[in-house]
């Protein structure tokens, strides 16, 4: 049977698009989406027991990893397997689980774990900056509680003009990086390092960040109401 295959397109403005894909891959999960910009494609899935703990908080696992296979290439050296994740991998598990765990119910505390695999490298398209959406995403198609749609965007400025999600070689050339994280209605995270700013142009660097992200929550609930999910069950 030829799977059902629902897809958005984000346009980042400048050419530039992202998509979001759902209902060819891990259809066994509670969520599954493949997200893609240029060549960088990657899965991420999302799966919940549904048996509350006897716990103070969220088992909520988010594991983020860029495999060696994503390029063609296999580790060298002795070792012909991949290692334990990065520092790189290991910040970014923690970019979507600080954006993540505080929209989940105060009183849920079923084990859930997010999965979120690079399958294809790019090496103009940073795909850290697309986990957040990507994780977003895949709940919305699930039938967990949780809040609201949210995402993530990088941004960055080059000769005055603010990028969302610059690539590598932008990226150099940038005074700023900063990681945002949000939901259609408000900014939940800033990280990252810049040159000396003023506090209008963090200011203005946020809201042009959030402004992307409300594209890109509006694009996941679109997917959402097209594969079959009402608003009120995933709230």
């Amino acid at each position: 049977m030829i799977p059902k295959v629902f897809r958005e397109v984000i346009d980042l403005g400048d050419g530039r698009e992202i998509s979001i894909e759902t209902g060819k891959l891990a259809k066994q999960a509670h969520g599954s989406v493949v997200v893609q910009s240029g060549k960088c494609m990657m899965l991420c899935t999302v799966v919940s027991n549904y048996e509350q703990k006897d716990l103070g908080f969220l088992p909520l696992t988010v594991d983020y990893r860029e495999k060696f296979a994503a390029a063609g290439r296999y580790p060298g050296g002795f070792f012909k397997r991949e290692a334990r994740p990065s520092d790189g991998e290991v910040l970014t598990m923690r970019l979507v689980d600080r954006v993540l765990r505080p929209l989940f119910p105060k009183d849920y505390t079923a084990e859930t774990q997010v999965m979120i695999q690079l399958m294809s490298h790019d090496e103009d398209v940073m795909p850290d900056a697309m986990a957040g959406l990507a994780a977003s995403a895949a709940i919305q198609l699930s039938d967990f509680p949780f809040e609201c749609a949210i995402s993530e965007a990088r941004v960055g400025r080059i000769n005055g003009e603010f990028v969302i999600n610059p690539t590598r070689a932008q990226l150099a050339e940038s005074d700023i990086d900063m990681m945002i994280g949000a939901s259609a209605d408000s900014v939940m995270m800033v990280e990252g390092e810049m040159d000396e700013i003023s506090e209008e142009e963090m200011a203005e660097a946020i809201k042009f960040a959030h402004e992307a992200i409300k594209v890109q929550c509006a694009a996941q609930l679109r997917l959402a109401e097209a594969f079959g999910k009402e608003r009120s069950s995933r709230i």
